[in-house]
């Protein structure tokens, strides 16, 4: 994954202290590189003798320009002193990327009453005009450029900036149809091409069946590869050597399609047909790409690839996904919930330091290749991109992991806030029974992310959205 390019256009007005500002432009580039923040900054030297953006209309012609031919992901543009909303909104308008407003706050007045830079005041004006041009932006709170504010505020804006950058160019390798019993996966391809930009591109199971067996039949380092990460890694003593090398093959001939095709996810029809076909479950292929960052979802479940690509965008790719099924409430626990999914849970996530590689447990034929154990617990959040008549919506919420009963598959039981408000909520839709998970907190920058995606309303049950908002301005710091 490439990294995130930031278009760097640090502003000033020429009525206040052109020396200030400059001064600020390089403070605040310093302490945006000092957060670890896996980018790249585009920044404005050359462009005129400050590198700054001020007032002057063939700027703004080559700092878009600039912007354009470094393919730039997203505009930030810190307010040095009060700034200049009309080059800036026409940056951001051109550009048509997500746009972060901030600025450090003001120092007091000079001894002869005179200010040097009046920020805040700049950044009322800027937020007004970026409005006008119906160019949608991010803030966060006017404060010095060491308060943890602004590290919090920034670093989620490149989460979500990321989850934009993905999201829009989304193409999906789709294998084979949706179960036939499974009307919940049904989508709308079309609908996800005209308002979202999101591409499927479908192949069938005769397709991955083909491959699968040219891999297995050669001698490729890829396979050999696959063969000893399953055997180092997992406890295959109840499945054959050429069950594990069937389900390589398989990891292998999935990866390739999508590298071929240009897909970030897959969906998979992962039963009955395939197993039928070829004599061995994807769940640990699924498993193991997910680990990769090409995330599988079950059962052709569009809207849940689609998920999973946010969420771990959100977490900057920095961590796996999980797809699960919300399955059974907790026998003891009123806000407890098992997520569950047959065994495709990335191997990382292991409880065990070498879980089992096992025969399927619901099919009569019983074909090898599910990934079975419980994974860990800790902080989590629950994600879900679904829809129905031409509306769209993000379900949002956290998890903690706790203990419950041994269940056959992968596993883990988790906690919420409130479970029949939660249970209420994905009944009444437009949601289904699937969900994604990861480790790691990125509701606010799943949040942030759909002021950029039009059409994609974002719909938190814990926290609220208000509680979110809260967060971003600095609650709790």
């Amino acid at each position: 994954m490439k990294k995130l390019k930031l278009g760097y256009a640090p502003t000033r007005r020429f009525v206040f202290s052109a020396e200030d500002a400059f001064k600020y432009k390089v403070l605040i580039k310093e302490k945006i590189q000092s957060f670890g923040l896996d980018i790249d900054i585009v920044d404005l030297e050359g462009i005129n003798s400050e590198g700054l953006l001020y007032d002057d209309n063939i700027n703004a012609d080559l700092i878009i320009e600039r912007f354009r031919q470094e393919k730039v992901d997203a505009v930030f543009f810190p307010h040095c002193n009060f700034g200049t909303e009309d080059t800036v909104a026409r940056v951001g308008k051109a550009l048509g990327k997500p746009v972060l407003l901030w600025g450090p706050r003001d120092e007091a007045p000079l001894e002869d009453g005179m200010r040097l830079r009046d920020t805040q005041c700049g950044l009322f004006a800027t937020g007004k005009v970026l409005r006008r041009f119906n160019v949608p932006f991010s803030y966060v709170t006017n404060t010095r450029v060491n308060d943890p504010v602004f590290e919090r505020g920034f670093s989620n804006w490149i989460s979500a900036a990321n989850v934009v950058r993905q999201f829009r160019a989304l193409r999906i390798l789709q294998i084979g149809p949706r179960p036939s019993s499974f009307w919940t996966m049904m989508c709308n391809e079309g609908e996800l091409l005209e308002r979202f930009g999101i591409e499927l591109y479908p192949i069938t199971l005769v397709d991955i069946q083909r491959a699968s067996k040219r891999v297995e039949n050669g001698n490729s380092s890829e396979l050999a590869q696959a063969i000893d990460y399953i055997k180092a890694k997992l406890d295959w003593t109840e499945v054959t050597e050429a069950d594990v090398r069937r389900i390589a093959a398989l990891k292998v001939a999935m990866k390739q399609y999508a590298l071929q095709t240009g897909s970030t996810a897959i969906a998979i029809q992962c039963w009955s047909s395939l197993q039928e076909a070829m004599g061995i479950m994807p769940c640990l292929a699924n498993a193991i790409l997910t680990d990769e960052q090409i995330p599988v979802t079950c059962e052709t479940d569009i809207h849940g690839a689609i998920t999973s690509v946010m969420v771990q965008a959100a977490a900057m790719n920095q961590a796996p996904t999980f797809f699960a099924d919300l399955t059974v409430r907790h026998p003891e626990n009123a806000n407890g919930e098992l997520l569950f999914h047959c065994g495709n849970f990335p191997v990382s996530l292991s409880v065990e330091e070498k879980p089992k590689l096992r025969k399927h447990f619901l099919f009569d034929d019983h074909a090898p290749g599910t990934h079975e154990g419980e994974i860990k617990g800790g902080g989590m959040t629950l994600a879900r991109f679904d829809g129905d008549h031409g509306e769209y919506q993000l379900f949002l919420g956290r998890a903690q992991g706790i203990q419950g009963p041994y269940t056959r598959g992968s596993y883990v039981w988790v906690e919420v806030n409130d479970w029949p408000l939660w249970e209420e909520k994905l009944v009444k839709g437009p949601y289904v029974h699937h969900s994604v998970g990861i480790h790691a907190n990125v509701i606010p920058s799943l949040y942030e992310a759909c002021q950029y995606i039009p059409g994609l309303t974002p719909d938190p049950v814990d926290p609220t959205e208000s509680e979110i908002q809260a967060w971003l301005r600095g609650k709790g710091l």
